[in-house]
């Protein structure tokens, strides 16, 4: 069986945690023998045990030793993989938790789903729980821990509303921090147990989401084909830079240079083939991003954030003030249009 890893995203989004709560940076990386060079695509894989051990140094390098859960409830999974906007697009908790179980493996590969689901929903005694179905959970508890925190964390942002989780059972021995735990998760937490899992409440499952929360993946990925089956017919380069970043918009990291090292040429070619066009890669850019957003908002499926978050902006006032220049009007304005 091979090594178990999980996405470069989350490493490097714990990593900036920890940074952000005091931890040194070079000594993070150090205990967990990685490079930024290794963190800097969130779908590269980073292992299991390095992951671990940049955990086990946040916890010695800043003293919290509830680090693991709080950066799974603190932070949002839409920012650290795609699957964040598959689950979110999800029409209720039993599709989400099909999205989840599919490609939850992008997040954290464990070898449960080689021959079954991570997650499972199961009736106990007249109750709900959600199973965690990872194989030796006491080998490294913390993954059990942050999986029921960033169920809690992510439908706690989400649904603040609704009531969502109502105890926790672990199965290894009770921690040091376990008052912080309960702190954390705010629900009951038990150990010793002879499971991992967390009690939801029952109208959980019967609930629909509400649209103006569903994050829009499919949508994304509609327009994505669109454009590639473009590319198809007009293999232009500016077809095929844009091509390039619609899979990667979302993040808000895209440069020049990075477009110009996956068509394998220099930025230097790359400025001047697109000069020959008659077009700059900062106006591919930024016509692309009005573009998408024009259909996001236009289709009335994502909201003024989640559009935002998905044509590459981290904040949404940035994004309002793009969407200014485009239009002369506010995202909002031109949602609520008929």
């Amino acid at each position: 069986m091979k090594d178990a890893t999980v996405s470069a995203g989350l490493a490097r989004n714990f990593l900036q945690f920890a940074v952000d709560k005091g931890a040194s940076r070079g000594s993070l990386l150090a205990h967990g023998r990685l490079t930024e060079t290794a963190l800097e695509d969130q779908d590269a894989r980073v292992s299991m045990l390095a992951y671990q051990a940049l955990i086990d140094a946040a916890v010695d390098l800043t003293g919290d030793q509830a680090i693991a859960v709080r950066f799974s409830v603190e932070t949002r999974i839409e920012t650290i993989s795609i699957v964040g906007l598959i689950v979110h697009s999800a029409r209720s908790m039993p599709d989400a938790m099909t999205q989840l179980n599919r490609y939850a493996k992008l997040v954290v590969e464990v070898d449960v789903m080689e021959a079954g689901e991570r997650f499972s929903v199961e009736p106990t005694n007249e109750q709900i729980w959600i199973v965690d179905n990872r194989p030796n959970p006491n080998e490294f508890t913390a993954l059990g821990e942050m999986a029921f925190g960033r169920f809690i964390g992510e439908f706690r942002r989400h649904f603040p509303e609704m009531v969502f989780a109502l105890a926790v059972e672990l199965t290894h021995p009770e921690p040091p921090y376990a008052a912080k735990l309960a702190e954390i998760l705010r629900v009951p937490v038990s150990s010793g147990c002879r499971r991992n899992a967390m009690q939801i409440a029952p109208q959980v499952l019967a609930a629909e989401f509400d649209e103006p929360n569903a994050y829009v993946f499919g949508l994304f990925a509609e327009r994505a084909d669109a454009l590639l089956a473009e590319l198809e017919r007009n293999p232009t380069l500016r077809s095929r830079i844009e091509a390039y970043l619609i899979k990667h918009l979302h993040r808000g990291e895209v440069t020049m240079e990075k477009v110009a090292v996956e068509l394998a040429m220099s930025r230097q070619t790359l400025y001047r083939r697109l000069r020959e066009e008659g077009v700059t890669f900062a106006q591919i850019h930024d016509d692309l991003r009005r573009q998408m957003a024009l259909d996001y908002l236009g289709a009335k499926k994502a909201s003024v954030n989640e559009t935002a978050y998905l044509v590459g902006y981290s904040e949404a006032s940035g994004f309002v003030r793009a969407f200014r220049r485009w239009t002369g009007m506010t995202p909002l304005a031109f949602r609520s249009e008929p």
